[in-house]
């Protein structure tokens, strides 16, 4: 594993990798950047193939949430977290502890929420660790509809630039990573407008 080989490695301020042998955690934090403010990004828990591969993943990741916070006008910079495992079957309490720990240590430069293979439940366990976990079921439920919404409002700005037209009539896209696409056609996504989403 090579985090300064890795062709993300992009000026990044911090990678920390996390062990913890009791709970099988093998994790990495990546900070991108923190000049706006601490470093915002999803804890994402994936089986990928190699440590490589989560490493590549962490820093490509991170630096985009940077560019992401700051389009958004956000007070935040860029940072991501992944957890190597299977979300169903390697996911533990102690592992979310663990991981919670690893983020309080940071103290506040990055903090974090769900993502693929984790949940705002999952988040409620980091916060037993953590003050830097978020996500409130009881503020606004899942994210994926909130998410699967901005993917619809993205579409449609895509298709206005490329296409010159408003309507989405007729279209057929394919949409990879959506979430959870039932939202889309509870706000209003018009009838003719198919979607398809691929999970990988």
């Amino acid at each position: 594993m090579a985090i300064l080989d890795s062709p993300y490695l992009d000026e990044h301020e911090q990678t920390v990798c996390c062990c913890d042998p009791h709970s099988g955690l093998t994790a990495y934090i990546a900070i991108h950047s923190t000049t706006l403010g601490p470093a915002l990004g999803g804890c994402r828990m994936w089986p990928y193939a190699s440590e490589q591969d989560a490493i590549d993943d962490v820093l490509r990741l991170s630096r985009g949430m940077t560019y992401k916070a700051a389009v958004a006008g956000l007070d935040f910079g860029g940072g991501k977290s992944v957890i190597i495992g299977h979300p169903r079957d390697d996911k533990s309490t102690d592992l979310l502890l663990a991981m919670g720990r690893f983020v309080e240590t940071l103290g506040g430069r990055y903090q974090t929420a769900e993502d693929v293979g984790t949940s705002v439940a999952d988040m409620a366990v980091l916060r037993r660790e953590t003050r830097y976990a978020h996500g409130f079921a009881n503020a606004a439920g899942e994210q994926c509809p909130a998410t699967a919404y901005g993917v619809f409002v993205g579409l449609r700005a895509a298709v206005r630039h490329a296409l010159e037209r408003d309507d989405l009539n007729g279209l057929r896209v394919a949409v990879q990573g959506v979430g959870s696409p039932r939202p889309l056609w509870e706000r209003g996504m018009p009838r003719g407008f198919r979607a398809r989403a691929f999970q990988v």
